[in-house]
């Protein structure tokens, strides 16, 4: 087994080699938008799985997959010219869907503060003010006869 060291060296290798290889030596205009986000490697180093993203809808995501599948065999050569191991590491490509995720949460999150600032305008209308007691100054603790809070 592998110190955590030594793992995470051969995943940032892989990483740069495999985005290497899908940057510079595939011939295959689906390569253009694809984005290597990361790599975890087994504790026995026997596997490797790529995680990645693509810029496009369900189609492209598919499209690539079927790149990356059918390219596998050469990445993971490339990627084992470069390391110095005895075995190279299985490769498996991943979908990584977190980047679609933060963005859809983004997107709620600026939702609910937009749907607050329509709230907060709707309630500062005068009306509702001075049913609350801002226009009269007065806050609901302090007394409204001036002689309760002597101490005669």
């Amino acid at each position: 087994m592998a110190s955590e060291k030594t793992i995470g060296r051969i995943q940032a290798q892989i990483r740069r080699r495999a985005a290497h290889c899908l940057q510079h030596e595939i011939a295959d205009p689906r390569a253009a938008f694809v984005t290597i986000t990361k790599v975890e490697l087994s504790s026995d180093l026997t596997q490797a799985k790529i995680f990645y993203s693509v810029l496009g809808d369900e189609t492209e995501v598919s499209k690539t997959q079927h790149m990356l599948d059918h390219a596998a065999g050469f990445i993971q050569r490339r990627i084992g010219s470069i390391l110095r191991m005895r075995r190279i590491p299985t490769c498996r490509w991943v979908y990584d869907d977190s980047i679609l995720e933060a963005a859809r949460i983004d997107q709620l999150i600026q939702d609910t503060l937009a749907r607050d600032e329509q709230i907060r305008g709707a309630a500062a209308s005068p009306g509702d003010r001075e049913e609350a007691g801002e226009s009269t100054g007065a806050s609901p603790d302090s007394p409204t006869d001036p002689s309760e809070g002597r101490a005669d």
